[in-house]
Formats: C-alpha cells, sequence, structure tokens
C-alpha cells in the first residue's frame, strides 16, 4: 500500500529520505520552513561541500566517536559509492581521502540532489508547529498528521530531518528536538562538535598574540586529567579567544565527551624533524646568525609572528647575542618547538559548530530502520540523532545514509 510520508527538513538527510520514500511509490510531501533547500549543505567544507570520504565503509565507524556503530545497518544500505552514483556529477579525491565536487561547488551538490525529488512535492517556508498522533488499542502513539502555519496535512509517515543546533541561520534552530521531546523521546544534552577550542591564563596571551597564524604539517595531541586523548596531523590556526582549523576541529570531536579535567593541546610545530636533528638545524642557524640578536636570528626557522612568542615563553632576552645561548638554553627552544602547550578553557559557540553532539537519543531508535521505538510511524535522520563524526565528509554520510534508510518502506 503506497504510503504518504511527510520529510520534515530539506537538508541532505531530507532530501534523501523523499528521494528513498518516492523510490518505493510512497506519495512524500517534503517541508522546509527556508526559502531554499540545503542551505547548511551550502556552506559545507567552506562552500565547496566535503561530499563524502573515499574510504571503505567498514572504516566509516571508527571516524564516528559519537555512536558509531548505530549507523552499521544504515551504511550497509547506502554507501559512500551510492551517493556519488545518485548524484552523478564530477568529483576528486583531496588530501585525507576527501571528495569534493571538481567546481568546488557546492551548489552543484544541491542542484544534483534536487533534481532527483522530480515528483515530490516540496513546500518551502512552510513551518511544522506540531505533529499529531493517536494513541492505538494498546497504547501505543501513532503518527497521523503533521500541523504546519496553514494546515494539518494527513499521513502515514513523518520523517524529522530538521538537523541541530549549529548554524542556526540555515534553518537549524533546534525544531526537532522539541518535537521529539513532546513525544516521549529523551534528548541526549546537546553540545558543540567539530568546533573551535578556547584558551585560558597565558595560553590565551599567546594565542592572541597569534591570532591569524595558520600553521601547516603540525601534530596535534589532545590530553585530559594527564592522558593522551587524541593526536592527528595537518592544519591549524589561533585566534583571539584559542585555537581552530582542521586537526582543532576534529580533536574537539573527543574533547566533548571528556569531563574537561585540565585539557590541554600541544602541539609538535616540527614533525619531521626529531629533537637532535632539530638541535642541529638551530645549530647551523645560529652560526650563521651568530653576531645577531636572538629577535632575528630565528626568521629561517618559525614564522615572523611566532618568533617574539617562543622567546617569551622561553625567558630568554630577545637581545641576547646568538653566540652567548647556552646549550640549556637552546634545549628549551627545542622543548617548546616540539611540545607548544595550549590550555584549553572550553569550546566556541554551537551556533559556529560543524554539528551538533547530542541529540535523539540512539536506544529509542530501531537503527535497521530509524524508527521510533516509542511512536509509530514516527522516524529520525541526520544530525537530530545523536551520532556525530569527525571532519572528512563522515557527517554528511551519515545523513544520506540514516535518511535513504528512514525513507525505506521494511514492514
Amino acid at each position: 500500500m503506497n504510503k504518504r510520508v511527510i520529510v520534515i527538513g530539506g537538508g541532505p538527510a531530507g532530501m534523501l529520505a523523499a528521494i528513498s520514500a518516492k523510490k518505493q511509490g510512497d506519495n512524500v510531501i517534503l517541508l522546509e520552513k527556508m526559502n531554499k533547500l540545503g542551505k547548511k549543505l551550502a556552506i559545507t567544507g567552506k562552500g565547496r561541500c566535503n561530499i563524502t570520504s573515499s574510504l571503505p565503509m567498514d572504516k566509516f565507524i571508527e571516524n564516528i566517536p559519537g555512536n558509531g556503530r548505530f549507523l552499521y545497518s544504515a551504511f550497509q544500505n547506502f554507501t559512500n559509492e551510492d551517493i556519488l552514483k545518485l548524484i552523478d556529477i564530477p568529483t576528486k579525491n583531496e588530501r585525507g581521502n576527501r571528495i569534493f565536487p571538481v567546481s568546488d561547488r557546492a551548489t552543484d551538490v544541491i542542484e544534483a540532489l534536487t533534481r532527483k525529488l522530480d515528483g515530490i512535492d516540496v513546500r518551502l517556508e512552510t513551518e511544522v508547529k506540531d505533529i499529531l498522533v493517536n494513541t492505538d488499542s494498546e497504547g501505543k502513539e501513532t503518527v497521523f498528521a503533521v500541523r504546519t502555519q496553514r494546515e494539518d496535512i494527513a499521513c502515514d509517515k513523518v520523517i524529522l530531518a530538521t538537523g541541530g543546533l549549529s548554524y542556526p541561520g540555515t534553518g537549524s534552530t533546534g525544531d526537532g528536538y522539541k518535537f521529539a521531546e513532546k513525544l516521549g523521546h529523551t534528548i541526549v544534552e546537546t553540545r558543540p562538535s567539530l568546533v573551535s577550542m578556547t584558551a585560558e591564563g597565558d595560553s590565551l596571551h599567546y594565542c592572541q598574540e597569534l591570532q591569524g597564524l595558520s600553521l601547516k604539517n603540525v601534530t596535534i595531541k589532545l590530553f585530559e586529567n594527564g592522558k593522551k586523548i587524541y593526536d592527528d596531523f595537518g592544519e591549524m590556526l589561533f585566534t583571539h579567544f584559542g585555537i581552530s582549523g582542521p586537526i582543532v576541529l576534529s580533536a574537539s570531536a573527543h574533547l566533548v565527551r571528556s569531563k574537561m579535567i585540565n585539557p590541554y593541546a600541544e602541539f609538535d610545530l616540527k614533525p619531521a624533524l626529531d629533537e637532535a636533528k632539530l638541535d642541529d638545524r638551530i645549530l647551523r642557524d645560529f652560526d650563521k646568525y651568530k653576531n645577531k640578536e636572538l629577535k632575528n636570528a630565528l626568521d629561517d626557522l618559525l614564522p615572523q609572528a611566532m618568533i617574539p612568542v617562543i622567546i617569551e615563553r622561553s625567558g630568554i632576552e630577545e637581545t641576547r647575542k646568538v653566540n652567548s645561548i647556552t646549550r640549556e638554553e637552546r634545549l628549551k627552544i627545542i622543548e617548546l618547538l616540539k611540545h607548544f602547550k595550549i590550555e584549553i578553557s572550553g569550546f566556541g559557540s554551537i551556533k559556529e559548530a560543524i554539528v551538533t553532539a547530542g541529540g535523539v537519543s540512539v536506544k529509542e531508535i530501531n537503527p535497521k530502520t530509524m524508527e521510533s521505538k516509542l511512536v509509530n510511524g514516527l522516524f529520525f535522520a541526520g544530525e537530530i540523532i545523536d551520532v556525530d563524526a569527525y571532519t572528512g565528509g563522515f557527517n554528511l554520510q551519515s545523513a544520506y545514509s540514516t535518511g535513504y534508510t528512514a525513507g525505506l518502506d521494511q514492514e
């Protein structure tokens, strides 16, 4: 029997849910409160859209620290190859197994998905006010209609794909959490993930001195309560409030789950050189600039903005002649370059986070179908679910796969 399916939310999860349900012959209505579909998708990857990852699907769960195993069935239903086949646009594989459109335009992905919505009743600028339910003879609630600002629309199935709380200007304002909670679902506390980190004390002072400086090819080690919880290699950025950049954003996905007991990040600014080789390098530079002051002898080794910070942290007078620097003082500089420590106080706002951690508890959702265990005919897809991943296309693939699975009729 063909069902009337209402999908709430026109992001990647909602569009895939609508496409999946339509493919089965269901009568599908897609409701989006904004004036365009895919507004958040349009700004992902700095407007380029990291569509997915080229890693094998069995490696995806390793990159999803937030309830990754919940996605096992969804990833089998709809893979990275499936999304690329569906959108059918030229793509390229970049560093870190990241797949982008050849055009570097996220709008190409949105347009490709929109073309697949042919035959679906898409209603923009339609705000959902409530999800209406009946109680069956066994006392279990069942959805029967969706209330918008204009009308009540009868339905057999509702798919909530309203996103999280990040980038609220794109429509992610947490509406879905309210609907789910009203219907009895547990909302795991929402927190920013893939977000910048804030620094404190002297670390904040140094970050502010280095504000705007981007460092490539550095390593990060993240510690909490004296224990290393994450490491990565890549690019980072100093900001007026702390640190950001790709490796910091990914690290945040781990730290949001910690107890935040004395967390700090440690950067190796010269990972290609061990301490002995770095000492040799500095000795060569010091020999070259032996008659100069220390502040003028590190240009070959460090970005200009970094020099006064390293000298200040070393405790060596910046006007000291290089030929008077002792071995102990040189080793102090090496220590700073290999273990540049930033004490973490917290995170940037959830509004600027790439994804939202937390959401509808996975314990109350059937992982094989994405249907609520509490309300018949209610399904969830995308960021509204308490699942979140590292950067690299994993969060978007989660949205496609849960959306596609929610749209299937698996009775």
